[in-house]
């Protein structure tokens, strides 16, 4: 005869997680380098629209805080060392050709942030927009090569920045690819994404992704030429 202390249990499984339980991020500070160029205006715009604390970040102070006045919605100004030390999670507009030189200056004012990467590596010709490959693999896993003490992740790259800036589009009908190392760290830029009404994060992977993703946006430069439009992506059957 056997006891109930005699029978092995089964361990017990903890529910899978709800993939859409996102993190508050509400209260978190959002920089954004690269914050005077068009890509990196619109998200300010849309995220401080939506009630995000914004301050943008620039090489020169002046030039930020003249962005900053223009955007509204009471984001910030400030030279890209002060942007990214104040900020909890900071984006990376830049053009490609500044990428590494940028990360490189602030390696230590950007230490402990959760950074997120939306720089598209691209070159242009008479035929058209075609993408690069870095030497890392992507622009993404660059970053995290010069950055490593950051949590580095990547997203926002698909987005159109006439969309992004056009005051009288309330929403933006898009999704947002993830990638990332932690979970926790793609949860909260899933959930920032989603801070914009219309828009959806998406986790799509690792880093070692990330090329796929950003060269994509050389085919919808492609597709925005022919059919005279301004093209997202979105993620079906979830």
């Amino acid at each position: 005869m056997t006891s109930s202390d005699d029978v092995q249990q089964a361990p017990v499984k903890a529910p899978a997680k709800d993939p859409w339980d996102l993190p508050d991020v509400s209260g978190l500070v959002v920089g954004v380098l690269g914050g005077t160029g068009d890509q990196g205006r619109g998200l300010a715009y849309r995220l401080a629209r939506a009630g995000q604390k914004v301050i943008v970040g620039s090489r020169a102070a002046d030039r930020a805080r003249t962005a900053a006045e223009e955007i509204g919605h009471g984001v910030e100004g400030a030279e890209n060392a002060e942007c990214a030390r104040r900020s909890d999670i900071v984006i990376v507009a830049v053009p490609w050709d500044g990428h590494a030189k940028t990360l490189e200056a602030l390696r230590d004012d950007l230490a402990g942030k959760l950074v997120v990467d939306c720089v598209n590596p691209l070159g242009f010709d008479k035929k058209g927009a075609y993408a690069l490959v870095p030497d890392e693999g992507s622009a993404a896993e660059q970053a995290a090569a010069l950055l490593p003490d950051s949590r580095v992740t990547a997203a926002f790259h698909h987005l159109s920045a006439v969309l992004l800036q056009d005051e009288a589009i309330d929403e933006i009908d898009t999704d947002v690819m993830v990638l990332g190392e932690s979970r926790a760290d793609t949860d909260q830029v899933q959930a920032l994404a989603a801070r914009i009404p219309g828009m959806r994060g998406v986790f799509a992977g690792r880093l070692r992704n990330a090329h796929q993703v950003e060269s994509l946006v050389a085919n919808l430069i492609s597709v925005n030429r022919r059919y005279k439009v301004h093209a997202g992506l979105r993620v079906t059957d979830i």
